[in-house]
């Protein structure tokens, strides 16, 4: 071996160690946002889903006073004089029918909702992939997008 190649290798060595802590501490980078996104869109969620339990509660009592009184204008005007329960039981069929509707349109909502996903951090590590491996849509591309982006 030539003098210059001993003194070359510990230095390739070092070379191939700062290399492999850098991905390291990349991936662990990634895997931060991640979670970090994810928790955020977790929080929103929850968030939400308290609001609108609340929200319900107090459409639910009102609902159910607004409905006894309509069982009543019911019986007062359409419905003989003996005949009190029959201004219940439209007002209850028409609850029956507005429950169906509204669960049919739950059930589609929940199915086209998406679960929260980590969509920057997907995106950041399909670039940091894409420039490792010298594929088109590169660092050079990226840094090219980024300009027009900040420029336009």
């Amino acid at each position: 071996m030539a003098p210059d190649d001993r003194d070359s290798s510990p230095q390739i060595a070092a070379a191939i160690q700062e290399i492999s802590d850098r991905a390291t501490a990349l991936v662990r980078e990634e895997i931060e946002l991640a979670k970090a996104e994810v928790s955020a869109k977790v929080n929103k969620l929850i968030r939400a889903v308290v609001v609108a339990t609340v929200a319900g509660v107090f459409a639910v009592f009102g609902l159910a006073v607004l409905l006894n009184g309509f069982a009543w204008l019911l019986y007062e005007l359409v419905f003989p004089a003996n005949a009190i329960y029959w201004g219940f039981f439209v007002v209850a069929g028409a609850l029956f029918v507005l429950a169906g509707l509204a669960a049919f349109l739950a059930a589609r909502w929940f199915k086209r909702g998406a679960p929260p996903t980590p969509d920057m951090a997907i995106d950041e590590a399909q670039r940091i992939r894409e420039t490792l491996s010298g594929e088109p849509g590169g660092q050079l591309e990226a840094i090219a997008a980024r300009a027009e982006a900040d420029g336009s």
